[in-house]
């Protein structure tokens, strides 16, 4: 009779590394692509930059419109 050996065949062993590769290059696509990860972060550092200048300067003129309408000492 014929002795059957059990393990992993080739065909399975070759379908893993497919799916593998796959969830692989989807992956990398999610972070480094046009709309990814790594792109929305320097979006978000650009607007919070924005918004930090904006709260300064708003900062100042409401600083310097208090120095005009109090006397100094």
């Amino acid at each position: 009779m014929f002795n059957k050996e059990r393990g992993i065949t080739l065909v399975a062993l070759v379908v893993t590394i497919v799916v593998l590769l796959i969830l692989a290059g989807v992956a990398l696509s999610l972070t480094l692509g046009s709309n990814g990860l790594v792109q929305k972060a320097s979006d978000s550092g650009n607007v919070y930059a924005n918004a930090v200048a904006k709260d300064q300067a708003f900062i100042s003129n409401v600083e310097q419109q208090m120095n005009t309408m109090l006397p100094a000492e």
